[in-house]
């Protein structure tokens, strides 16, 4: 079995549930009723009120996206709605590092849950300085309580004030400076009312980045949108095809002129698995080198060549992509939990991982499931 008890398993994509009081602890008196707060509201079926989330007026329905784990299969399909239909690991970090131990992972990246995977749910917000304060206010909880419960285990992962890139630009280094390790980024901002990784107007924020150490953090759905065949079309069609936002952002990164502007900058995808990116490199780098003549794109460097400089995605049972991982790259592959989702098989993730990695040497497992993130994320040992 090559997943050595010395392997210590770091996860790229797991989620926290944010505590009740996380931004009334931390925003100024005269926002806190503005601001994000857990308030009650009678359930149409009966039974104890539902808990969901109040910003400006505006109720959030879902204070648990996903979040399953420890329910069965059959359980499925209803998002809790109460902190107590959750297990404590969801929101509460110490109850994080018992369930992860349970499970055999030693470390873990947790994007948000209320404010979206990249924080975009306060672009909605119609105070722009309470909307700030509140990316501000989740940052400051991760890093000085989540994270630093066990700064050795916990990696940083930090939001962004979107609508402005200077505010971006000064938040990435007043968090880098506090210990932060990714951005947390859409993986298409066109949806969002966004300019797009085609102009320069990200510029300043990828160079920040850069100047950080520290990748960018695509999760899908982050654009705000997921792919749909149809209305009538099931959930199961959407959950199938999750990937295809993953591949959409690689190709529409790779002919964008980012790399070739900012050569230090990584990418990290999540929740999209691997088994695509063979097919795709070679479906991309044949468009290149036919159609790139005419076209506004680099001439000279193979978009393939850019993917394994600059881009590195995960999976969590992705038995082809294994199979394929020369193909994609060994060190552009990480590992993910994706606790406390429907994805993730906690409490057996470290089983379950050793049996997909069976095959593969054990030089090639170390890198995937820890070292890999390490040199990634700049997270030492």
């Amino acid at each position: 079995m090559p997943l050595q008890p010395w392997m210590k398993m770091l996860s790229t994509d797991d989620h926290l549930i944010e505590p009740p009081k996380l931004w009334s602890d931390r925003l100024p008196a005269k926002y806190r009723e503005a601001g994000p707060t857990i308030v009650e509201q009678p359930r149409p079926s009966g039974g104890p009120p539902a808990e969901v989330w109040k910003y400006e007026d505006r109720l959030y329905p879902t204070i648990g996206l996903n979040a399953v784990a420890g329910k069965k299969p059959e359980e499925f399909g209803i998002d809790p709605t109460r902190y107590d239909e959750m297990i404590p690991g969801c929101y509460d970090p110490r109850a994080r590092l018992a369930d992860m131990d349970i499970d055999g992972v030693w470390g873990a990246l947790c994007f948000p849950s209320f404010p979206r995977f990249a924080g975009t749910l306060f672009l909605e917000g119609e105070d722009p300085e309470l909307a700030h304060l509140c990316v501000k206010a989740w940052n400051d909880y991760i890093l000085d309580e989540w994270c630093a419960t066990a700064p050795d285990r916990l990696i940083p992962l930090v939001i962004l004030p979107l609508w402005d890139v200077q505010a971006c630009v000064t938040e990435i280094h007043r968090t880098a400076a506090k210990g932060a390790k990714a951005i947390a980024f859409p993986e298409n901002p066109v949806p969002l009312g966004l300019p797009s990784f085609h102009t320069d107007h990200w510029d300043p924020v990828f160079s920040a980045a850069e100047e950080t150490g520290m990748p960018l953090t695509m999760h899908f759905g982050t654009s705000g949108q997921a792919p749909i065949t149809a209305p009538e079309a099931p959930m199961a069609v959407m959950i199938a095809l999750f990937g295809c936002n993953s591949m959409y952002a690689t190709a529409d990164l790779l002919f964008s002129p980012v790399f070739h502007k900012h050569p230090e900058l990584k990418v990290g995808l999540s929740e999209g698995g691997i088994g695509w990116v063979p097919y795709l490199l070679e479906r991309i780098d044949t468009t290149w080198e036919r159609h790139r003549f005419y076209q506004n794109v680099n001439q000279d460097v193979r978009p393939s060549e850019l993917f394994r400089r600059h881009i590195h995605g995960c999976f969590i049972d992705d038995s082809f992509g294994i199979e394929a991982r020369h193909a994609i790259g060994v060190d552009n592959i990480t590992w993910e939990c994706d606790y406390p989702h429907s994805d993730s098989y906690w409490p057996k993730s470290r089983a379950v991982a050793a049996e997909r990695l069976a095959d593969v040497p054990d030089e090639e497992v170390h890198k995937i499931v820890e070292l890999n993130v390490r040199r990634l994320y700049n997270f030492p040992a």
